[in-house]
């Protein structure tokens, strides 16, 4: 018995092991599934975006439009798009792996909360640093909801809701006009195109540093204001005939969309796309992924969508 049990310890030994056989299936998950948990092709060289969120207003589905947003980058084959949801201690050389960032951030849960959640300052001071070393920035939508009393930020993204003096129209439906259709992002694209289920943010304390250079407006009316048409937000003894005609800014238009150079960086700033309905609509669409493309290389390459083109008008 002995020596059968050492002949086969023996065996164990000077017999080499043989390999294990990995098997294998030719399988790709839908795309769908490759979206998230994919990287893109680095092949393609696709300019890399980096979307900065993680808090925002109640009313802002902040975690679908960023989804949408991805999709709707990653679709072009432009873009490979990554979402952070904590740049509290972002830094410098996080930032310098994108070609640009585009701000989806608000500071407070309610606009009227006396505390709001804002970055370090190292943060604040790589996102500055990074831009006026040439990195591209977006300022998108509720990025204009805060920050009037961070005077940098103010500066960096061209201007800042105020209480007090600066309002959101009625939401709904309403005209942008493109008052510059020369610039790059612009350019091939109607004058006038409609965004849905949108803020106008109107009487913006603009910055006056800031130099930007306006590509699109929306008209404030006064008959907007309504109270058959505006609904229980905005009761009709707030905005008599007599208190309207005393708004500033009633019945004028208002800068919705910009661009500005912030050292060697550019800046392209959209008050538009208040959520995943407004984001359905191919002439935002269009001003959004142009825009992020001038904001990271200057140029436009991408063209303009069907519903945004320019037409004859006999």
């Amino acid at each position: 018995m002995k020596k059968l049990l050492a002949a086969a310890v023996a065996a164990c030994v000077v017999t080499p092991a043989i390999a294990q056989v990995i098997v294998t299936i030719d399988y790709r998950p839908p795309e769908t599934v490759q979206r998230v948990a994919i990287p893109v092709n680095p092949a393609e060289n696709r300019l890399k975006v980096l979307i900065i969120s993680g808090r925002n207003s109640y009313e802002h589905d902040w975690t679908g439009v960023n989804n949408m947003l991805r999709t709707m980058m990653q679709d072009t084959k432009r873009f490979d798009v990554r979402v952070t949801q904590d740049f509290d201690n972002g830094t410098l050389e996080t930032l310098k792996g994108y070609d640009v960032v585009l701000l989806n951030y608000s500071s407070r849960w309610n606009y009227a909360d006396p505390v709001q959640h804002v970055w370090s300052d190292s943060a604040f001071k790589a996102l500055y640093q990074y831009v006026r070393e040439g990195g591209g920035l977006v300022a998108y939508h509720s990025s204009f909801t805060w920050g009037r009393d961070i005077p940098e930020y103010k500066k960096l993204i061209g201007a800042a809701m105020e209480p007090g003096s600066s309002r959101r129209a009625p939401p709904g439906a309403f005209p942008v006009h493109l008052v510059d259709r020369t610039h790059p992002i612009t350019a091939g694209m109607r004058e006038f195109v409609w965004t849905y289920n949108d803020d106008m943010y109107t009487n913006m304390a603009m910055d006056p540093e800031a130099k930007i250079h306006v590509l699109a407006t929306a008209h404030d009316s006064a008959a907007a204001y309504d109270p058959k048409l505006t609904g229980p937000k905005y009761p009709a003894a707030a905005y008599t005939p007599e208190k309207l005609k005393a708004m500033k800014g009633i019945d004028a238009d208002h800068p919705q969309v910009w661009t500005a150079d912030y050292g060697k960086g550019r800046v392209f700033s959209i008050t538009l796309g208040h959520d995943e309905v407004s984001l359905h609509f191919q002439p935002l669409q269009t001003l959004i992924l142009r825009g992020t493309e001038w904001a990271a290389t200057g140029k436009v390459t991408l063209p303009v969508l069907e519903e945004a083109k320019d037409y004859p008008v006999k």
